[in-house]
């Protein structure tokens, strides 16, 4: 039978432990919660009062029952009133001497049984142990901010913790409320040596001044269905903290991913450390303020139509889900859209998916009748790329192979009248290379809607060296048109999105690979810890592993980072055919 804890001890009253000393708290337990001076001290209990008087505003909580969590907890300048804790947790910087001279303090004040655990995120548990007489009975219990919201606890064990004591901690974390995943003691554990490569890549992608903050946010936000972007994220991590999560990371891995990139160290000499000093990669409404405020970094409004060329008829060449998502969206905008496919079948075939998705959106109240046969009136279709002559802008979704699309765009240089705007839908490959083929690079740009292309409401606006500024901005005014948010950025490998996101996917690969956790207990890391929307497994079952390896390979080639080489499991798994949904097999098996 697991053990009963009923008295524990918080060192630490910062943002993560004062949320951790409720939530014992909140479960009925009696904490005694020490910092250093009484300024600490009295800065914690504020950040528990504030916390719980939340709950209380929104009817989460009771006033009687805030007053009763406030009064099962103690509040000490003294570590020796922790010598009658069942168990004791350390929240304080993540400084391996610091967190090193607390537990052998403890060491020394608490009982011989007392459990002792540290919340660190990225130290080793093992070192932190060894400062200990006990390191049987030293564990780390890493809660995510904030504590009493996030469910996701990392249960890490050392090489000599105590099995007993593991099963204790587990039974403790479920008796909280929370979720637990139990893991070995390595940099980052599970989220953030998945989250903090990810999050670094941002820094240095908004750094190289490839995408604005705010475009790079959004295209995170927009495109991967996060609950925050990653420099707004950075912000309320703080900055410094993420420097010594990513520094401690390195210096265990030496993995130039994780090696933090040199904004960090600027902006923190600057004093730039996030949402808690009022000022990061954005400007904010005072110290602790969530609100956003325009600075001298604040883009302009998005160019309007006075600087855009006119675009009444729009051209689609392709005849797949891509193709015909995007046929739709400019339907429902009005525009009148001409699209081809291969063959007269084909072409009847998108008539009747076009016509089967908009009487969906009748059907669930989206759309009206009258609005499904507008955009049905606006749409005609050929076998005949030369139909596409008169057009204003014309969009390829064909096949992801680029000696298919510089076929097509040489094709339509012929074909489409001078001033026309020739776009790429890709998702991956060079847009000049599809310019480059055509008399006309400047009329050439990116346009990569994410599917399904009526629902999302990213577009990622690729311009190259040679694309004019007219044909951006006629880009951009055509994505507000149809109701899209657009994003800016440059003609690399991957653009925002997937340049972030599948260096992460590969990196939740290769953790696999390594044994270091299973696959479940990885999405599951990433879903409650993180928020995010799908595991990396289970997306990467969605996008079929063969899109994964095939993105991968092109950053690979396009960066030459060495973290950014496939998966050796990845490349396995596509070559046996497992594939992902689309084959019913691929990290997990489908029915």
């Amino acid at each position: 039978m697991a053990r009963r804890f009923t008295r524990v001890g918080v060192v630490g009253l910062g943002t993560m432990g004062a949320g951790i000393a409720e939530v014992f708290a909140r479960n009925g337990l009696s904490v005694v919660a020490v910092d250093r001076d009484q300024a600490s001290i009295t800065r914690g209990r504020g950040h528990i009062e504030q916390s719980t008087g939340r709950a209380v505003a929104r009817g989460k909580l009771a006033e009687s029952e805030q007053a009763e969590l406030l009064s099962r907890i103690t509040f000490d300048t003294e570590m020796k009133s922790l010598a009658d804790a069942d168990l004791v947790i350390e929240a304080v910087p993540e400084q391996l001497d610091l967190k090193r001279a607390i537990f052998s303090a403890l060491d020394e004040i608490c009982g011989p049984d007392t459990i002792l655990a540290t919340n660190t995120s990225s130290l080793s548990v093992t070192e932190i142990a060894v400062s200990t007489s006990r390191p049987d009975k030293v564990i780390g219990v890493h809660f995510f901010n904030p504590a009493p919201v996030m469910k996701l606890v990392e249960v890490v064990r050392s090489v000599v913790t105590d099995p007993d004591v593991v099963a204790d901690i587990e039974a403790f974390v479920a008796s909280l409320g929370k979720t637990d995943v139990t893991i070995g003691d390595r940099a980052g554990f599970i989220a953030n040596a998945l989250l903090f490569g990810y999050l670094n890549h941002a820094a240095a992608m908004y750094s190289e001044r490839y995408a604005s903050r705010e475009d790079i946010d959004a295209a995170m936000k927009l495109g991967c269905g996060l609950p925050m972007g990653p420099l707004a994220l950075l912000d309320l991590i703080g900055l410094d903290t993420a420097y010594e999560i990513l520094d401690t990371m390195y210096k265990q891995s030496r993995d130039r991913l994780h090696a933090p990139t040199p904004i960090f160290k600027q902006m923190m000499t600057a004093g730039l450390l996030g949402r808690k000093v009022g000022r990061g990669f954005y400007t904010y409404d005072g110290p602790d303020s969530p609100k956003v405020l325009a600075d001298a970094h604040t883009p302009a409004q998005q160019p309007g139509a006075e600087g855009a060329r006119p675009v009444r008829r729009v051209g689609v060449v392709g005849s797949g889900v891509m193709a015909t998502g995007i046929v739709e969206v400019f339907a429902r905008a009005g525009y009148d859209v001409h699209f081809i496919a291969r063959s007269a079948e084909k072409v009847a075939q998108v008539h009747s998916s076009l016509q089967r998705s908009l009487e969906k959106g009748v059907q669930r109240g989206k759309l009206t009748e009258e609005q499904r046969d507008q955009a049905l009136a606006h749409v005609t279709g050929s076998a005949r790329l030369d139909d596409l002559a008169p057009m204003d802008l014309v969009v390829e979704a064909v096949v992801e192979e680029l000696s298919v699309k510089q076929a097509l765009f040489a094709n339509l240089d012929e074909i489409c009248r001078p001033g026309a705007i020739l776009a790429t839908a890709t998702s991956s490959l060079p847009v000049i290379e599809c310019a480059a083929a055509t008399s006309r690079q400047a009329d050439v740009i990116g346009l990569h809607f994410f599917n399904p292309a009526p629902v999302m409401a990213l577009v990622e606006v690729v311009s190259t060296v040679a694309t004019a500024p007219d044909v951006e901005a006629t880009a951009l005014a055509v994505c507000a048109q149809l109701g899209k948010h657009p994003v800016r950025c440059g003609d690399r490998a991957g653009f925002i999105v997937n340049a972030l996101l599948f260096p992460y996917l590969n990196d939740a690969v290769k953790m696999l690979e390594a044994h270091y956790a299973t696959s479940e207990d990885i999405d599951s890391a990433m879903k409650v810890g993180c928020g995010y929307p799908m595991g990396p497994f289970e997306l990467l079952d969605v996008v079929g592993l063969d899109v994964a390896l095939a993105i991968q390979r092109m950053l690979y080639l396009e960066f030459r980072e060495p973290g950014f080489a496939p998966a050796p499991l990845l490349e396995h798994l596509v070559t046996a055919g497992r594939l992902g949904r689309k084959t019913g097999k691929g990290f997990r098996e489908y029915t």
